[in-house]
């Protein structure tokens, strides 16, 4: 005969549930799913673009594809639930069909690692709990489930709950992703699959993520030789994709702290592949005025602002995906008005050009929801230099 469930009855939990009785399970019940646990070296490697592109890849096999991640560190509430933003992402991009709460079981808040550690023997059946009936409900019926993980192996380690030991529960394999290189990503594989071996997680490939296209056929050869050389192969190169990393200017108007002038509602979505700071004559920055091109000017620069506007009268249309007005300077009202009339996208803000240029060449750009250029460009990428079969055949 099995062995009996035991059951915990909990008179004051600090990670309340649906109830307050917890059958405690030694993992999912689910043994059919292929499970793709994808981890990280570090931050803004890319796991999130890889795991919506895997979703899309996996698609074109099998309609059964379920997601997870059952511990988010970046959270928003939804229908009275914290999930995690990516559990968010992918089901609006791919509509899942699966409860949120249960794509996304554990949150991790301001509070949460000390609240476990008051309590860490309890708390762990609790959690363990959870992610197992969570990842249960997201994989019934599913051929495939893509598990995202929470940063690199030992993230969760304080509570127990590192990635490896969240592959192990869930019977996961592993995929590592890193940055693009010869020697640094090779490094920190390593490191991540020696936490993966001792749990006992196979790591069945890494994806090497951001490579400059004209070094992909030596980071191909040399990474791939270091990485096989550890037992792990390269399932693919992926090339830096600039629009991918490029912000849209709603994205840019939130981290400074800018205010709209003009074209809200036809630009809030354009995406920003260069910003160019309004420093030359009128005469130099006609050169600059093309779609993707962001101009940095102070306000009183009257000459910049109507050589852009002369230019989209002249052409019709608009030539500049957006100008940000610094130090809170109006132009000239007539300018104001001239500028009114065209399409060009216009933001003011009180820090000066340089301040505002450094600010944005600094953000970390997350996919968000209404990016829906981004999601062809990800599901290609994956397509067209990943090793689905290697994957595929891995289980």
């Amino acid at each position: 005969m099995p062995p009996k469930k035991s059951k915990t009855t909990l008179t004051s939990r600090p990670f309340p549930g649906d109830d307050d009785t917890v059958t405690l399970l030694s993992g999912p019940r689910n043994t059919t799913t292929k499970r793709i646990f994808v981890a990280a070296t570090r931050q803004n490697d890319g796991k999130t673009t890889t795991c919506l592109g895997l979703y899309g890849a996996m698609r074109t096999r099998t309609p059964q594809v379920g997601f997870i991640k059952p511990v988010g560190q970046r959270f928003v509430e939804k229908d009275g639930h914290k999930v995690d933003e990516d559990s968010v992402l992918l089901d609006s991009i791919f509509d899942v069909q699966t409860p949120i709460d249960a794509m996304s079981p554990v949150a991790v808040d301001g509070t949460f690692t000390r609240r476990f550690l008051d309590n860490p023997d309890e708390n762990l059946g609790i959690l363990q709990d959870r992610i197992s009936r969570a990842f249960d409900r997201s994989s019934y019926q599913k051929e495939v489930c893509i598990i995202e993980g929470s940063g690199h192996a030992g993230v969760g380690a304080v509570f127990d709950l590192s990635n490896a030991q969240v592959a192990k529960l869930l019977g996961a394999k592993a995929i590592i992703v890193a940055q693009g290189g010869i020697g640094r990503p090779v490094d920190e594989v390593a490191i991540n699959k020696a936490l993966f071996d001792k749990h006992g997680v196979e790591v069945i490939g890494a994806i090497l993520n951001k490579v400059l296209p004209d070094k992909m056929d030596t980071v191909r050869k040399y990474a791939g030789e270091g990485l096989r050389r550890l037992g792990v192969p390269l399932l693919g190169v992926l090339p830096l994709a600039k629009q991918l990393a490029a912000p849209n200017l709603s994205q840019i108007v939130d981290e400074i702290g800018g205010r709209w002038i003009n074209g809200r509602e036809k630009a809030a979505n354009e995406r920003i592949l260069r910003v160019v700071i309004g420093a030359m004559t009128a005469k130099g920055v006609i050169d600059y005025l093309q779609p993707g091109v962001l101009i940095i000017t102070p306000g009183d620069r009257d000459d910049i602002i109507f050589a852009a506007i002369a230019s989209a009268g002249i052409s019709g249309k608009k030539v500049v995906s957006g100008i940000v007005l610094t130090r809170n300077i109006l132009p000239h009202p007539k300018l104001m008005e001239m500028l009114a009339q065209t399409q060009i996208p216009c933001v003011i803000c009180s820090e000066e050009s340089y301040s505002v240029a450094s600010r944005i060449n600094s953000m970390t750009v997350k996919t968000q929801p209404q990016d829906t250029d981004k999601i062809p460009i990800i599901r290609n990428l994956i397509l067209d230099h990943v090793d689905i079969d290697a994957i595929w055949n891995a289980f």
